[in-house]
């Protein structure tokens, strides 16, 4: 097959990464990709949220399956433009079409259909404008901590959480009253606060099976201990300790299950993959939010724990025939550790130029934010580089990741050094 992945990121270098290795892969593209996809196929120049473009140049290397990264172009709609197109419908494209793509493009939608299929989460209400009154009163009617939500796409910074009345009612007038996340933050919704620990769950789906990725807790915070301010990931790890088996039955019962089940219907076009943010209260789990795509940078320690060739699960999925199949992980603990540039999730400088000793053995080197001028690997963005180290145990996998991070140098090279010690034996 020739294959087509859309985005320029981690998450896609680890699809390509991951991808290369099938035997079914004749050739691979990246659009735009990185250095490091480069490496693994070819990088092609191009605006994955400009439909035309992406279809003229799949028609021209004659693709057979486009994999769509990011959120941005599933929520726009690509899906529906390519089933429109009937040069295009050939194509299997894996990314749900732009009804399903709500789930993420909609907090309000999303806790809609959590609500109509009994699927755990937090209580909300919704609010515009036009009833910031009224939001500013209900704050009054819950307990702190108050969660603030943005209800449409907001690059991964449109969740507020405050422990204070007040500051929560000057927030809901910024995002409200003064747009402070555009469009997105027409609508917010409020939800309770839910205190437990949080993990992500993976299923590729084809709208009515699906198989199970393995699950993954990431680091949102930029300092040590969950500190500072909220990112777009510090680090993941993969498996999650305390998501024992009992657990996972009931993640699979309750929300995995019911998900699809929903998704079939409602008659979605969905066909991908199906990102469920969850947090573990005792020992139920709820909802957070739901993706509809792979996250980053769980995704660069859950492609390496894969132990079965995904491409042609993903053929299957394309195709309405995941029924049957089956995914086989290894036991083997992953620990991925990002590298980010000084002053990040805030103002940070790009160019800076990075060098590295070869890597250990014990792990991959993902690009996130880099780009190359004449042979020069430079910074090009607030997360830069993600160390993924493999390990027996959850202890190996995180000194094989640091070992990692060890030998790369980039001036204002910051990251965290505690990713995967809270659940440590």
């Amino acid at each position: 097959m020739k294959v087509l992945i859309l985005g320029s990121g981690g998450r896609e270098h680890a699809l390509a990464w991951k991808i290369a290795q099938s035997r079914d892969c004749k050739k691979l593209f990246i659009a735009p990709g990185n250095p490091g996809t480069a490496s693994l196929g070819v990088n092609i120049e191009l605006n994955p949220e400009d439909f035309e473009a992406v279809a003229k140049i799949a028609l021209e290397l004659q693709i057979d399956m486009i994999v769509v990264g990011p959120e941005a172009p599933l929520v726009k709609g690509i899906s529906d433009y390519f089933k429109d197109r009937e040069d295009l419908r050939h194509i299997l494209l894996i990314g749900p079409g732009r009804e399903g793509a709500k789930l993420e493009g909609s907090k309000d939608f999303a806790k809609m259909f959590m609500a109509k299929y009994n699927i755990p989460t937090a209580a909300y209400r919704t609010f515009t404008k036009a009833t910031l009154r009224e939001a500013k009163d209900y704050l009054e009617t819950i307990s702190s901590p108050y969660v603030l939500k943005a209800d449409g796409l907001a690059a991964g910074k449109g969740v507020v959480i405050l422990n204070n009345l007040e500051e929560a009612r000057i927030e809901l007038d910024e995002m409200l009253g003064h747009a402070k996340f555009g469009e997105a933050s027409a609508s917010v919704v409020i939800e309770n606060f839910l205190d437990g620990i949080e993990l992500s769950v993976f299923a590729l789906t084809d709208g009515k099976d699906y198989v199970l990725l393995p699950a993954a807790k990431d680091y949102k915070r930029i300092g040590e201990g969950d500190t500072g301010l909220n990112t777009g990931g510090m680090g993941a790890v993969s498996p999650v300790p305390f998501a024992d088996k009992a657990f996972m039955q009931k993640v699979e019962e309750r929300i995995v299950k019911p998900t699809i089940k929903g998704l079939y219907a409602e008659k979605m076009d969905y066909i991908g993959f199906v990102f469920i943010g969850l947090i573990k209260v005792g020992d139920d789990p709820f909802v957070i939010e739901y993706n509809v795509r792979m996250g980053d940078p769980e995704t660069e320690a859950v492609m390496p724990r894969i132990k079965s060739d995904l491409l042609p699960l993903l053929k299957a999925a394309g195709e309405k025939k995941l029924a049957g199949k089956t995914l086989e992980e290894t036991a083997d603990f992953a620990v991925t550790v990002m590298m980010v540039s000084k002053g990040y999730p805030e103002n940070y400088d790009k160019g800076k130029s990075v060098s590295w000793l070869k890597n250990s053995d014990g792990g991959t080197l993902f690009h996130v934010g880099t780009n190359m001028e004449s042979d020069e690997i430079l910074t090009n963005g607030g997360r830069v580089l993600a160390a993924t180290g493999m390990g027996e145990t959850l202890r190996d996998a995180v000194k094989n990741a640091y070992s990692i991070v060890e030998r790369i140098s980039y001036e204002g090279k910051t990251f965290r050094k505690d990713i995967g010690k809270d659940v440590m034996a």
